[in-house]
């Protein structure tokens, strides 16, 4: 079920102007009222749906929904029992619909009385701190932030507007901009894996720099951030994190920077705005990825990446390149069989009877 009551607040119902509008796109005027959302095989006549992607149109043809968002090109496929909510991005205006029907529940202001509160932080009345919080001495927590239960804020953190720290989140030399989110067992500005190789074994090099964590950022659960060693480690304004991402010290992310699952960046990395790592992709250290380019997953970077370019591959290379090698590949095995055939024929070899040329 979307939206189960049990986890999930719920607003409505609303008009549908007032969903074409959460939406900004049109539709016809209608006398319609809807309590929800879901997807088009499940939806019901007072909830709305959306379509994307055409390879769920069949999909669109039978749902009962009352609304469905849709692009231009697919508004004569909806039902007549429903009405189209037309726009060109379907998935926000979905965003923004299913946000009215369930927005965010609002901070509870006030400090749990089992939480930890340094008598020289300062915390916004508007702000909620949870159970079994720590917040360290001049840490500050800006307006309407919710802290989770057992979450560590150490000395002289500080957090913007309406910002969300999620269960059991750590952080330590970082400062937040507004609207940030870390989801739960976040580990944030801890030392960076700093250290010289000495005749007697390892010297541990101080790490000297902080977080900063830039307006609208999202860190995924279990997500690591190193601080810096004399610069910063800095993740851009309206970034995205995935779960179980790993960031070193001084690593720098543009603005809106998409990082998958499981990826790791080496530090002194430097991302431009709009890169995309995808899962379990590597990045060395000290290198510099363009603008707008795009690592597939499991790729290992081992060079700079430039603007715009799209790479794939352990070591990483150009998509078509990559393909290219694949296909030649493919192409030589194929005749190495085919050769291998000839010569039994030929030497009086059986073929046929699990030979691994067959």
């Amino acid at each position: 079920m979307a939206g189960d009551p049990r986890f999930y607040s719920r607003t409505g119902p609303h008009s549908l102007a007032a969903v074409v509008d959460a939406a900004e796109a049109s539709a016809p005027p209608r006398r319609l009222m809807l309590t929800g959302v879901a997807p088009l095989q499940s939806a019901e006549p007072d909830e709305v749906s959306f379509l994307d992607n055409r390879k769920y149109a069949a999909a669109l043809t039978d749902t009962r929904a009352g609304a469905v968002i849709v692009r231009p090109e697919m508004a004569d496929s909806v039902p007549e029992t429903a009405v189209a909510i037309v726009t060109d991005e379907p998935y926000p205006a979905w965003a923004r619909v299913a946000a009215l029907f369930h927005p965010l529940p609002p901070p509870r202001p006030g400090i749990h009385p089992s939480a930890v509160v340094d008598a020289e932080a300062k915390i916004d009345p508007t702000a909620e701190i949870g159970a079994l919080a720590v917040i360290g001495a001049r840490a500050e927590i800006g307006p309407r932030c919710r802290i989770a239960p057992a979450v560590v804020i150490g000395d002289g953190v500080v957090l913007g507007r309406d910002c969300r720290i999620g269960a059991q989140v750590s952080l330590s030399h970082a400062l937040l901009g507004d609207r940030v989110c870390i989801l739960a067992g976040a580990r944030i500005g801890q030392d960076g894996f700093g250290f010289a190789v000495t005749p007697s074994g390892m010297l541990s090099v101080p790490q000297l720099g902080r977080v900063i964590l830039e307006d609208d950022v999202e860190i995924g659960a279990n997500t690591t951030i190193d601080r810096g060693s004399l610069q910063d480690t800095v993740i851009g304004a309206g970034s995205r994190l995935d779960n179980l991402v790993m960031i070193a010290h001084n690593v720098r992310l543009g603005r809106a920077c998409v990082i998958v699952a499981q990826a790791g960046i080496s530090g002194s990395t430097i991302l431009e705005d709009h890169v995309m790592v995808a899962g379990q992709a590597g990045l060395t250290g000290h290198l510099h990825v363009g603008r707008a380019a795009r690592i597939g997953a499991q790729a290992g970077v081992m060079a700079d990446v430039p603007a715009g370019a799209d790479v794939v591959g352990s070591p990483a290379q150009p998509v078509k390149e990559m393909f290219r090698q694949v296909a030649l590949l493919r192409r030589l095995s194929r005749a190495g069989r085919k050769d291998g055939r000839r010569m039994n024929r030929l030497d009086g070899t059986p073929t046929g009877t699990g030979d691994s040329t067959d």
